[in-house]
């Protein structure tokens, strides 16, 4: 069986990327969202590169269904930034930043996983 060594792919990569990036984000976040809007945005960002993780050690079909929940948290995230924006908490320059890095992440784990067997 193939398995994927996730520290050299580009997709986990970024997802780790990513979920730096929201960390660093959440600092400025109000103490009141600690556990409600920045707990969410959190485990969603952390989901996506660990589930690329995770999923690599098995089969390629069932690296498919760690990908879709990866996936599914990112566009989750993509969402919660549009609320914290609307809440004042990020600024558009940052969101955009943040969407177009999160746009570039799906595209290519998408392309990933349509690669696999």
């Amino acid at each position: 069986m193939k398995r994927h060594n996730y520290k050299k792919m580009k997709i986990w990569l970024l997802g780790l990327e990513i979920a730096h990036d929201i960390s660093d984000l959440l600092i400025n976040f109000p103490n009141h969202e600690r556990y409600d809007l920045s707990s969410q945005i959190s485990r969603c960002s952390v989901s996506m590169p660990s589930n690329i993780a995770e999923g690599s050690s098995r089969t390629d079909k069932s690296f498919k269904h760690f990908i879709d929940v990866a996936l599914g948290s990112s566009f989750e995230l993509g969402t919660q930034l549009l609320i914290a924006k609307h809440r004042n908490y990020i600024d558009p320059e940052n969101l955009n930043t943040l969407e177009d890095k999160i746009k570039e992440w799906q595209k290519m784990t998408m392309g990933f996983q349509n690669g696999l067997e």
